[in-house]
C-alpha cells in the first residue's frame, strides 16, 4: 500500500497557499485492508475513506469509464493494479493533477507545475470532455485565481466550446449549477466566472437571463459602460469587494435582469425594468432551486434598487414603505444586505467605482428613526386594534421626517 497526498492540497503548496483540505489516494490495496486499518467507507459510487483519526479522505486509486450522458454516466474501476499515473489521468486539470509522495518528492506525470509557473488552467486530457461539470469548475478555478494571472488555456477554451456546442452541458441537473455557481460567486472575482461560461457559450444555457443582458445599451450619461451585461461584470466585482456574504454577491448577481426584456424601441431607457427583472429572478431562482434566503433577497434588491438611488428624493412616507417591504423592521440583517447589494450597483459603472453615495446614510436615518418609535407609549395612550397601527404609521413616518430634517 502507498499513500499520496493529490490535488488541491498539492497545487496551492506550489502557487504558496495554505490548503483548505488534504486528500489522499491509496495505491494497491482494497475496501477490505482499508476498513481494517479502521478506514470508514464514504460514499457507494466508488470507494472513499475516512482516516479513524484525522478524518481526511483516502480515496483507492481508480480509473473511470463514459458509461452514459452527462456528468454521472461513469463506471469506476479501483482495485489494486490502478496505478497512481492512471488515477491522475482522470482529473479535470493538470494542476489537480499532482501529487506528493511520504518523503515529499512531487509526481507530475502531466504538467502541472508548469501550468502553475505559466499560469495556465489546462485539461489532462480528452477525457475532460466527458464531464460537463468541468466547464462550470475551470470557470470557477479562473476566478479563484485570476489575481494570481491565471488564464484559461486556449486549447481547453476550445474544448468547452465544443462540449457546449454539443449540447453536453443542457444534462447538468439545477442542483449542480447552483452548486458550483455559488461556489465560483465565493470566489474573490466572481465576475470571471461569467466571462468564461459566455465565452464558451455555457452562459446561455445555465443563466440565459444574465446572457441576454449583454449586447443592451443603457444611457451613457448614467452608464458610461453602456453594455448592461458589462453592467453586471462590474457590479459583481463591487460586490465582492464590498461583501463575502453570498447574498449580496447573488442579488448583486441578478439586480438588472428586467434590462434584457425592455421593449427595443425605449432603448437605452429601461422604463419599470425592475418589475420585470423581480419576475425573472423568480423565474431563475425557481429553476436552479436557490436557497430561499438567497432568492429573497435577490428578488427585493431587483425590485427596489431603483428606489435605493433615488434615497433623497422619496418623501418620508415613501421611506417607510420601502422598509417595510424589505421587511427589516423583522429581519434587521436584511437592511446592511440590501444596501450593500444595492452601492455595488451604484460603483459598479465606468468611472463610478469611487465616487461618493449618500443614499445608504439616508435609509438608514430613516431606518433607525422608525426602530426608535416605541409602540408601548401609543398603548399608554389607549390606541389598539386598527387606531394603534393608523398612529404607528404617522408616528414613524414624523419620525422619518425628523431625522431627515435634522441632517
Amino acid at each position: 500500500m502507498q499513500v499520496y497526498l493529490v490535488g488541491g492540497a498539492v497545487r496551492d503548496k506550489y502557487l504558496g497557499i495554505a490548503p483548505r483540505d488534504r486528500d489522499w489516494v491509496v495505491v494497491g490495496s482494497t475496501p477490505e485492508e482499508m476498513l481494517a486499518q479502521g478506514f470508514r467507507q464514504v460514499g457507494a459510487d466508488f470507494p472513499v475513506f475516512l482516516h479513524p483519526q484525522t478524518h481526511e479522505q483516502y480515496a483507492l486509486a481508480r480509473t473511470e469509464r463514459k458509461s452514459g450522458p452527462g456528468y454521472h454516466g461513469f463506471i469506476c474501476h479501483a482495485e489494486p493494479t490502478v496505478t497512481l499515473e492512471a488515477d491522475l489521468l482522470r482529473r479535470d486539470l493538470t494542476i489537480n493533477a499532482m501529487a506528493e509522495a511520504s518523503d515529499g518528492t512531487l509526481i507530475d506525470p502531466y504538467g502541472g507545475l508548469r501550468d502553475l509557473q505559466q499560469r495556465q488552467l489546462r485539461h489532462v486530457c480528452a477525457a475532460f470532455a466527458e464531464d460537463p461539470l468541468r466547464i462550470l469548475r475551470v470557470a470557477r478555478y479562473a476566478a479563484r485565481y485570476h489575481h494570481l494571472g491565471f488564464e484559461v488555456a486556449a486549447a481547453t477554451q476550445a474544448l468547452m466550446a465544443a462540449m457546449v456546442a454539443a449540447g453536453e452541458v443542457d444534462s447538468l441537473v439545477a442542483e449542480r449549477v447552483w452548486q458550483e455557481s455559488a461556489a465560483a460567486l465565493a470566489e474573490p472575482a466572481p465576475q470571471v466566472y461569467l466571462q468564461q461560461l459566455r465565452g464558451c457559450g455555457a452562459l446561455a444555457v445555465i443563466f440565459p437571463e444574465i446572457d441576454a443582458l449583454y449586447g443592451v445599451p443603457q444611457p451613457p450619461h448614467h452608464h458610461p459602460e453602456i453594455d448592461c451585461g458589462l453592467h453586471t461584470e462590474m457590479v459583481l466585482a463591487q460586490a465582492a469587494a464590498l461583501s463575502d456574504d453570498l447574498a449580496v454577491r447573488f442579488a448583486a448577481l441578478l439586480h438588472d435582469l428586467g434590462k434584457a426584456t425592455t421593449d427595443p424601441a425605449l432603448l437605452p431607457r429601461h422604463i419599470a425594468h425592475e418589475e420585470r427583472g423581480y419576475l425573472l429572478v423568480q423565474q431563475l431562482c425557481k429553476r436552479l432551486k436557490v436557497p430561499r434566503q438567497l432568492a429573497e433577497l435577490g428578488e427585493l434588491v431587483a425590485r427596489y434598487h431603483g428606489l435605493y438611488h433615488r434615497a433623497a428624493e422619496l418623501r418620508p412616507e415613501t421611506l417607510l414603505k420601502l422598509l417595510q417591504q424589505l421587511d427589516v423592521l423583522r429581519r434587521p440583517q436584511r437592511l446592511n444586505q440590501f444596501l450593500l447589494a444595492c452601492e455595488a450597483d451604484s460603483r459598479g459603472r465606468l468611472g463610478f467605482a469611487a465616487g461618493e453615495y449618500p443614499q445608504a446614510s439616508i435609509i438608514r436615518r430613516a431606518y433607525d428613526a422608525v426602530v426608535a418609535v416605541e409602540v408601548e407609549k401609543l398603548l399608554a395612550q389607549g390606541f389598539s386594534g386598527k387606531a394603534l397601527g393608523e398612529a404607528l404609521q404617522q408616528q414613524r413616518v414624523r419620525a422619518i421626517a425628523a431625522a431627515l430634517k435634522a441632517t
